[in-house]
């Protein structure tokens, strides 16, 4: 006789973020906000957040397991709670998963300030081209510095 080798499927299934990792990176990087303590002490570093996920896909409870400080923690704790799974059922049990997420911080992430509205001042001098009363232009363009060619 033959042993069935194969395992069974298993009905639970850990819940995805909608749209999976790439999704779920790009809901933290728009929605990460560099706290300021970190920008002035120049904190980079990686949190890791453990959290609960219940069967309607709700974030039910979270703890930081690896910390930088700065404001950091709690940042990466208020994106963990905004994280929304698909309700799922899993034949009537009310399962809770146990997940874990790291939410770097790198200063190159950090917002960068909305320039100030920059303008472009032109001057134009006349010169007279010769006794005939024929008109030249001149056009001389000054720009900020900080306006790259």
């Amino acid at each position: 006789m033959k042993k069935n080798t194969r395992k069974p499927e298993s009905f639970i299934k850990l819940p995805t973020y909608p749209g999976g990792q790439k999704a779920l990176n790009d809901f933290i990087n728009s929605n990460r906000k560099y706290p300021e303590a970190a920008l002035q002490h120049k904190i980079e570093g990686t949190v890791t957040v453990e959290y609960d996920v219940n069967v309607f896909g709700n974030v039910t409870s979270f703890s930081v397991k690896h910390s930088i400080g700065y404001g950091c923690d709690e940042e990466a704790c208020r994106l963990v709670s905004l994280l929304k799974y698909p309700k799922h059922k899993y034949q009537g049990l009310h399962v809770v998963f146990h997940m874990t997420i790291n939410i770097h911080f790198r200063l190159h992430q950090a917002s960068k300030p909305i320039p100030k509205e920059q303008k472009v001042v032109y001057s134009y001098i006349e010169k007279k081209k010769s006794e005939k009363s024929e008109l030249g232009y001149s056009i001389n363009l000054n720009k900020p510095k900080n306006i790259e060619d």
